[in-house]
């Protein structure tokens, strides 16, 4: 008999979602590793990545890697009826964090063809059933494209770009900046968090009117109803961030999240437009289950209220963010005592605090070692992590401009030399310009660049000015206002967001205080 415990985490999730899956009647799809590289230069639109690997095969036929396995299974699946298949295909992606190639490992399904609401639940209830084989503690999320589409529509917000960006990372902040009253108000209940789906589905009637808004509240509304029938209530939650793949979902998405792993496990939803797209007249929705994040399992914390793991920044910032917790009822006394500990726990409240460079607090909360954090809004705009930016400290406040020397003129009809330590914030700020730069990167005494005639302008932090001033340069242009915002990593907020919304509520009082 064969001994399954010498198989890894994600060996044993393959063979018990194939056996998964096959019940519900979905059938093996095979593919190849290579397909035609015009299947994904006319498909970009709907991948999560630019960045393909192609080769020429023995026939001079331009070939890739398949970056994506809904694309290669539209491609190849029949034209009529409903089709049902599950995978285990391996995708070749660049790695946010470094820049690099990945091979990641995923298993999943797609239905293609008449997709009702029979066919929605069932492939949420398979997502559900998904989660649980691998770990008993998981939540699933879901919300609706066409229902946030609709919103926007419904109360005639002009910049949905940003309303998008805003709701991807919870920053109620800059909703409210880019929103008139009315409007912020209105769409403020997408980004609260609520103790229930049908508390959430509650909230979000009292602002949706128009005939779409409605109809997708009901899919999501049968949904959860669905879920709690089949004995999930307490696994599936309504979250509004689930819309920045706008472009390649229309419908239900969906994002899965276990115990002990601090990215999510699973991601999917309804993809009717890609479908169309690609000469399916009907719908599609399917998932896929990420086997690479199940190979870093740790075991789930069982303790009902578990340790919250805060990441602070180094020096005099860090300084006034621990008074800011301190303030509000969330101390740390070992933190004050004179040693060169750099972890410090607060064992009666379940608080464990320790110091990090600043520009690595992003990395630590992304990446799961701490649950919430607190960075500069430079090192979110720079790094771009994948974390929800909770709220604005108010301290820490300065600016990221563009500084020249002080009879510079930019002629416009020449490549515009930039010095920076922050070349992704300058090359989105130059590319919304459409202004041909070229970016030299320092990491230290950026000022002397335009001095020495190696750079036209630098991008970077100013506080007060005066280290421009003594140089002879002065701001050009204002990019961003930076300030420094608590973050959460997206898993911990799903498991622990009861507390780390009750931090948030007390450190916003002591914002609120400050103003």
């Amino acid at each position: 008999m064969f001994d399954e415990s010498i198989l890894k985490p994600e060996e044993r999730a393959i063979f018990s979602l194939r056996a998964l899956y096959e019940e519900y009647g979905y059938r093996h799809f095979k593919m190849s590793k290579f397909e035609e590289y015009d299947l994904y230069s006319e498909n970009k639109d709907f991948l999560q990545s630019d960045g393909i690997i192609t080769f020429n095969d023995t026939n001079g036929k331009l070939l890739a890697l398949k970056p994506d396995v809904t694309l290669s299974i539209i491609n190849n699946s029949g034209a009529c009826g409903t089709e049902k298949y599950y995978y285990n295909e391996n995708v070749y992606r660049i790695s946010q964090s470094s820049g690099a190639f990945r091979e990641i490992m995923q298993t999943g399904l797609e239905c293609i063809g008449d997709i009702t609401e029979k066919e929605v639940c069932e492939v949420c209830e398979l997502a559900l059933k998904s989660l649980q084989s691998i770990g008993s503690n998981f939540i699933l999320n879901i919300s609706h494209v066409g229902l946030i589409d609709a919103l926007i529509e419904e109360y005639g917000i002009e910049d949905k770009k940003t309303v998008i960006s805003s709701l991807t990372v919870k920053n109620a902040g800059e909703l409210k900046r880019i929103c008139t009253k009315e409007q912020f108000e209105a769409l403020k209940c997408l980004i609260k968090s609520y103790s229930s789906a049908a508390e959430t589905i509650a909230a979000v009637k009292k602002i949706a009117k128009s005939s779409d808004c409605e109809k997708a509240l009901s899919e999501l509304e049968n949904i959860c109803d669905y879920a709690a029938k089949i004995g999930f209530a307490e696994n599936i939650n309504i979250d509004f961030s689930l819309v920045n793949s706008a472009g390649y979902y229309s419908g239900i998405v969906l994002n899965g999240y276990i115990g002990g792993i601090s990215t999510r496990v699973l991601s999917g939803g309804s993809y009717d437009i890609l479908a169309k797209k690609m000469g399916k007249e009907n719908g599609a929705i399917g998932f896929a289950v990420y086997l690479d994040a199940i190979e870093h399992i740790t075991l789930e914390e069982t303790d009902p209220k578990p340790y919250i793991n805060i990441a602070l920044p180094k020096g005099r910032l860090g300084d006034k963010v621990y008074a800011m917790f301190e303030k509000a009822g969330f101390e740390c006394p070992a933190l004050l005592e004179p040693n060169r500990k750099l972890i410090f726990e607060n064992e009666q409240k379940k608080l464990r605090f320790f110091w990090v460079k600043p520009s690595d607090v992003a990395i630590y909360v992304e990446r799961g070692a701490a649950d919430i954090g607190v960075a500069g809004k430079d090192i979110l705009l720079e790094y771009e992590p994948d974390v929800f930016e909770l709220l604005d400290l108010g301290i820490g406040k300065c600016r990221m401009a563009v500084a020249a020397k002080k009879d510079f003129c930019d002629d416009r009809s020449a490549t515009l030399r930039v010095a920076t330590k922050f070349s992704n914030i300058a090359r989105n700020y130059y590319a919304k310009q459409c202004r041909d730069i070229d970016i030299i990167h320092l990491n230290g005494s950026i000022e002397i660049a335009p001095i020495l005639g190696l750079s036209d302008v630098i991008v970077d932090i100013v506080e007060t000015g005066k280290t421009l001033l003594e140089n002879n340069l002065e701001p050009y242009e204002t990019i961003v206002p930076i300030s420094a915002r608590l973050i959460s990593n997206k898993a911990s907020y799903n498991f622990k967001k009861a507390r780390i919304e009750e931090i948030k509520k007390g450190i916003l009082k002591e914002v609120n205080c400050d103003d």
